[in-house]
Protein backbone atom coordinates (compact mmCIF):
# COMPACT_ATOMS: atom_id res chain seq x y z
CA UNK A 1 0.00 0.00 0.00
CA UNK A 2 1.17 3.40 -0.44
CA UNK A 3 2.32 6.02 2.20
CA UNK A 4 1.12 9.48 2.08
CA UNK A 5 2.38 11.39 4.88
CA UNK A 6 0.86 14.75 5.76
CA UNK A 7 2.77 17.58 7.80
CA UNK A 8 1.84 20.19 9.03
CA UNK A 9 3.43 23.20 10.70
CA UNK A 10 1.51 24.29 14.19
CA UNK A 11 1.23 27.88 14.68
CA UNK A 12 -1.15 29.53 12.46
CA UNK A 13 -2.01 26.23 10.53
CA UNK A 14 -3.41 24.43 13.35
CA UNK A 15 -4.04 26.96 16.08
CA UNK A 16 -4.63 30.50 15.50
CA UNK A 17 -1.97 31.83 17.55
CA UNK A 18 1.67 31.14 18.77
CA UNK A 19 1.12 28.44 21.61
CA UNK A 20 3.32 30.87 23.83
CA UNK A 21 0.63 33.22 23.83
CA UNK A 22 -1.93 31.20 25.62
CA UNK A 23 -0.80 30.25 29.58
CA UNK A 24 2.76 30.80 29.04
CA UNK A 25 2.48 35.03 28.52
CA UNK A 26 0.07 35.33 30.69
CA UNK A 27 1.97 33.18 33.63
CA UNK A 28 4.86 35.63 33.16
CA UNK A 29 2.64 38.16 33.67
CA UNK A 30 2.93 39.74 29.63
CA UNK A 31 -0.69 41.28 28.33
CA UNK A 32 0.18 42.42 25.24
CA UNK A 33 2.02 39.49 23.06
CA UNK A 34 3.46 41.53 21.03
CA UNK A 35 5.78 42.42 23.85
CA UNK A 36 7.31 39.58 23.73
CA UNK A 37 7.39 39.08 20.51
CA UNK A 38 8.99 42.69 19.75
CA UNK A 39 11.82 41.85 22.90
CA UNK A 40 12.99 38.92 20.85
CA UNK A 41 13.13 40.27 17.60
CA UNK A 42 15.46 43.03 19.36
CA UNK A 43 17.19 40.24 21.08
CA UNK A 44 18.04 39.18 17.73
CA UNK A 45 19.40 42.49 16.61
CA UNK A 46 21.55 43.38 19.07
CA UNK A 47 23.19 39.61 19.09
CA UNK A 48 22.81 38.99 15.24
CA UNK A 49 21.35 35.88 16.11
CA UNK A 50 18.40 33.07 15.40
CA UNK A 51 14.95 33.58 15.71
CA UNK A 52 14.08 30.66 17.49
CA UNK A 53 16.91 30.73 19.89
CA UNK A 54 16.46 34.27 20.78
CA UNK A 55 12.36 33.46 21.27
CA UNK A 56 13.97 30.14 23.24
CA UNK A 57 16.19 31.91 25.59
CA UNK A 58 13.71 34.80 26.06
CA UNK A 59 11.41 32.12 27.33
CA UNK A 60 13.65 30.92 30.15
CA UNK A 61 14.85 33.93 31.23
CA UNK A 62 11.16 35.32 31.69
CA UNK A 63 9.94 32.41 33.26
CA UNK A 64 12.87 32.54 35.69
CA UNK A 65 12.24 36.34 36.17
CA UNK A 66 8.63 36.05 37.24
CA UNK A 67 9.39 33.04 39.06
CA UNK A 68 7.53 30.48 36.91
CA UNK A 69 8.16 26.96 36.54
CA UNK A 70 10.26 25.88 33.45
CA UNK A 71 10.41 22.00 34.86
CA UNK A 72 9.51 19.77 31.23
CA UNK A 73 5.79 19.02 32.69
CA UNK A 74 4.82 22.69 33.30
CA UNK A 75 5.61 23.81 29.42
CA UNK A 76 3.26 20.65 28.40
CA UNK A 77 0.67 22.04 30.76
CA UNK A 78 0.93 25.02 29.54
CA UNK A 79 0.21 23.19 26.19
CA UNK A 80 -3.47 22.25 27.26
CA UNK A 81 -4.60 25.55 26.85
CA UNK A 82 -3.31 26.02 23.31
CA UNK A 83 -6.89 26.61 20.89
CA UNK A 84 -7.06 24.53 17.73
CA UNK A 85 -8.82 25.76 14.50
CA UNK A 86 -12.65 24.24 13.95
CA UNK A 87 -12.48 20.40 12.92
CA UNK A 88 -8.46 19.89 13.83
CA UNK A 89 -9.22 17.41 17.27
CA UNK A 90 -11.44 15.45 14.65
CA UNK A 91 -9.59 15.83 11.12
CA UNK A 92 -6.80 12.73 11.81
CA UNK A 93 -9.54 10.19 12.35
CA UNK A 94 -11.86 11.63 9.83
CA UNK A 95 -8.13 11.38 7.01
CA UNK A 96 -7.27 8.02 8.42
CA UNK A 97 -10.88 6.28 7.60
CA UNK A 98 -10.42 7.88 4.63
CA UNK A 99 -7.13 6.46 3.68
CA UNK A 100 -8.31 3.05 4.90
CA UNK A 101 -11.18 3.25 2.37
CA UNK A 102 -8.99 3.92 -0.66
CA UNK A 103 -6.00 2.17 0.21
CA UNK A 104 -3.50 4.03 1.50
CA UNK A 105 -1.68 4.28 4.56
CA UNK A 106 -1.82 7.89 5.84
CA UNK A 107 0.96 9.03 8.64
CA UNK A 108 0.93 12.75 10.50
CA UNK A 109 3.67 14.63 11.04
CA UNK A 110 4.27 17.79 13.06
CA UNK A 111 7.22 20.21 11.20
CA UNK A 112 7.28 23.28 13.79
CA UNK A 113 9.00 26.59 14.59
CA UNK A 114 7.38 26.14 18.17
CA UNK A 115 8.10 23.93 21.30
CA UNK A 116 7.63 20.25 21.49
CA UNK A 117 6.70 20.44 25.15
CA UNK A 118 3.49 22.24 24.35
CA UNK A 119 2.26 20.35 21.43
CA UNK A 120 2.46 17.24 23.79
CA UNK A 121 0.22 18.96 26.02
CA UNK A 122 -2.53 19.50 23.01
CA UNK A 123 -5.33 16.65 22.56
CA UNK A 124 -3.78 15.79 18.89
CA UNK A 125 0.05 15.01 20.12
CA UNK A 126 -0.89 11.16 20.14
CA UNK A 127 -2.13 11.25 16.22
CA UNK A 128 1.31 12.46 14.94
CA UNK A 129 3.86 9.48 13.89
CA UNK A 130 6.77 12.26 14.91
CA UNK A 131 7.21 15.84 16.79
CA UNK A 132 10.11 18.01 14.69
CA UNK A 133 9.84 20.94 16.60
CA UNK A 134 12.04 23.20 18.98
CA UNK A 135 12.86 21.90 22.35
CA UNK A 136 14.87 22.55 25.34
CA UNK A 137 17.40 20.39 27.48
CA UNK A 138 17.14 19.48 31.09
CA UNK A 139 18.36 19.05 33.77
CA UNK A 140 16.77 17.32 36.94
CA UNK A 141 13.53 18.23 34.94
CA UNK A 142 14.64 22.13 34.40
CA UNK A 143 14.82 23.65 31.06
CA UNK A 144 18.60 24.93 30.76
CA UNK A 145 19.22 25.19 26.92
CA UNK A 146 17.68 24.62 23.78
CA UNK A 147 18.67 21.43 22.57
CA UNK A 148 16.87 21.52 19.11
CA UNK A 149 15.91 24.88 17.20
CA UNK A 150 13.82 24.82 14.36
CA UNK A 151 14.28 27.43 11.55
CA UNK A 152 13.11 27.21 7.96
CA UNK A 153 16.40 25.18 7.16
CA UNK A 154 15.71 22.38 9.69
CA UNK A 155 12.26 22.04 8.37
CA UNK A 156 13.55 21.23 5.04
CA UNK A 157 15.98 18.52 6.89
CA UNK A 158 13.09 16.69 8.08
CA UNK A 159 11.35 16.47 5.00
CA UNK A 160 14.01 14.36 3.88
CA UNK A 161 14.03 12.37 6.63
CA UNK A 162 10.14 11.41 6.50
CA UNK A 163 11.42 10.57 2.73
CA UNK A 164 13.93 8.44 3.76
CA UNK A 165 12.26 6.80 6.77
CA UNK A 166 14.53 8.15 9.30
CA UNK A 167 12.51 8.68 13.01
CA UNK A 168 15.54 10.38 15.32
CA UNK A 169 16.81 13.43 14.41
CA UNK A 170 20.32 12.31 16.05
CA UNK A 171 20.83 10.52 12.64
CA UNK A 172 21.56 13.53 10.26
CA UNK A 173 24.51 11.19 8.63
CA UNK A 174 21.93 8.95 7.44
CA UNK A 175 20.06 11.82 5.64
CA UNK A 176 22.76 12.65 3.66
CA UNK A 177 23.62 8.76 2.50
CA UNK A 178 22.62 7.91 -1.08
CA UNK A 179 19.46 6.05 -1.10
CA UNK A 180 17.47 5.24 -4.63
CA UNK A 181 14.43 6.93 -5.11
CA UNK A 182 12.23 3.68 -5.30
CA UNK A 183 13.89 2.16 -1.97
CA UNK A 184 12.12 5.48 -0.06
CA UNK A 185 9.47 4.70 1.62
CA UNK A 186 7.62 7.89 1.56
CA UNK A 187 8.21 9.62 -1.83
CA UNK A 188 7.55 13.66 -2.19
CA UNK A 189 5.11 13.26 -4.33
CA UNK A 190 3.20 11.08 -1.37
CA UNK A 191 3.63 14.40 0.83
CA UNK A 192 1.02 17.11 1.85
CA UNK A 193 2.33 20.00 3.61
CA UNK A 194 0.35 22.22 5.07
CA UNK A 195 1.72 25.52 6.45
CA UNK A 196 0.82 29.21 6.64
CA UNK A 197 4.11 31.40 7.33
CA UNK A 198 7.43 32.42 6.01
CA UNK A 199 9.17 29.26 7.83
CA UNK A 200 7.13 27.04 5.09
CA UNK A 201 8.01 28.80 2.18
CA UNK A 202 10.86 26.35 1.21
CA UNK A 203 9.09 23.72 2.81
CA UNK A 204 6.41 24.45 0.33
CA UNK A 205 8.14 24.55 -2.70
CA UNK A 206 10.38 21.53 -2.13
CA UNK A 207 7.58 19.18 -2.28
CA UNK A 208 5.37 21.25 -4.63
CA UNK A 209 8.39 21.05 -7.02
CA UNK A 210 8.99 16.95 -6.46
CA UNK A 211 5.51 16.45 -7.38
CA UNK A 212 3.72 16.69 -3.95
CA UNK A 213 0.99 19.34 -2.84
CA UNK A 214 1.43 22.13 -0.42
CA UNK A 215 -1.41 24.02 0.97
CA UNK A 216 -1.45 27.87 2.18
CA UNK A 217 -3.18 27.44 5.22
CA UNK A 218 -5.20 31.47 6.54
CA UNK A 219 -7.21 32.75 9.34
CA UNK A 220 -10.66 33.13 7.81
CA UNK A 221 -10.93 36.19 8.97
CA UNK A 222 -8.00 37.44 8.51
CA UNK A 223 -6.92 40.12 5.65
CA UNK A 224 -3.41 40.16 5.79
CA UNK A 225 -3.30 36.23 6.34
CA UNK A 226 -5.23 35.58 3.50
CA UNK A 227 -3.26 38.34 1.18
CA UNK A 228 -0.06 36.47 2.07
CA UNK A 229 -1.67 33.16 1.40
CA UNK A 230 -3.16 34.24 -2.29
CA UNK A 231 0.33 35.39 -3.25
CA UNK A 232 1.93 32.18 -2.74
CA UNK A 233 -0.52 30.85 -4.64
CA UNK A 234 0.21 33.62 -7.37
CA UNK A 235 4.27 32.91 -6.94
CA UNK A 236 3.06 29.31 -7.85
CA UNK A 237 4.76 28.03 -4.33
CA UNK A 238 1.89 26.32 -3.36
CA UNK A 239 -0.75 24.57 -5.12
CA UNK A 240 -3.90 25.35 -3.08
CA UNK A 241 -4.84 27.99 -0.52
CA UNK A 242 -7.50 27.45 2.28
CA UNK A 243 -9.20 28.86 5.02
CA UNK A 244 -8.34 26.88 8.99
CA UNK A 245 -11.36 24.69 8.68
CA UNK A 246 -10.76 21.17 9.21
CA UNK A 247 -14.45 20.16 9.34
CA UNK A 248 -15.64 17.19 6.94
CA UNK A 249 -17.40 19.94 5.10
CA UNK A 250 -14.52 22.20 4.11
CA UNK A 251 -11.95 22.99 1.48
CA UNK A 252 -8.97 21.39 3.31
CA UNK A 253 -11.13 18.12 3.67
CA UNK A 254 -11.89 17.96 -0.20
CA UNK A 255 -8.68 18.85 -1.63
CA UNK A 256 -6.92 16.01 0.45
CA UNK A 257 -9.62 13.92 -0.50
CA UNK A 258 -8.64 14.40 -4.29
CA UNK A 259 -5.26 14.03 -2.97
CA UNK A 260 -5.31 10.68 -1.50
CA UNK A 261 -7.52 9.06 -4.42
CA UNK A 262 -4.83 10.30 -6.54
CA UNK A 263 -2.50 8.91 -4.89
CA UNK A 264 -3.54 5.58 -4.77
CA UNK A 265 -4.85 6.19 -8.71
CA UNK A 266 -1.12 6.74 -9.61
CA UNK A 267 0.14 3.67 -6.96
CA UNK A 268 -1.80 1.35 -9.41
CA UNK A 269 -0.88 3.08 -12.92
CA UNK A 270 2.95 2.19 -11.47
CA UNK A 271 2.32 -0.84 -10.52
CA UNK A 272 0.68 -1.96 -13.27
CA UNK A 273 3.56 -0.16 -15.32
CA UNK A 274 6.32 -2.33 -13.77
CA UNK A 275 4.30 -5.71 -13.96
CA UNK A 276 4.02 -5.20 -17.85
CA UNK A 277 7.44 -4.12 -18.22
CA UNK A 278 8.68 -7.67 -16.18
CA UNK A 279 6.13 -9.22 -18.70
CA UNK A 280 7.70 -8.24 -21.52
CA UNK A 281 11.83 -8.32 -21.16
CA UNK A 282 11.60 -11.75 -18.79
Amino acid sequence: MPVAALIYDFDGTLSPMNMQEYDFLKAIGIRNRETFWQESRQLRQQQQASDILCYMKLMLDKARAAKVSIKRRQFVEFGKSIKLYPGVEEWFDLINRLGEENGVIVEHYINSSGLREMIEGTPIAPKFKSIYACSFMYEDDIAVWPAVAVDFTAKTQFLFMINKGISSITDNHRVNEFKAEAERPVPFRHMIYFGDGETDIPCMRLIKEHGGNAIAVYQPRNARKKGCARQLVADQRVNFACAADYSEQSEIYRIVSTIIRQIRSNFDFDQLQKANRRQILK
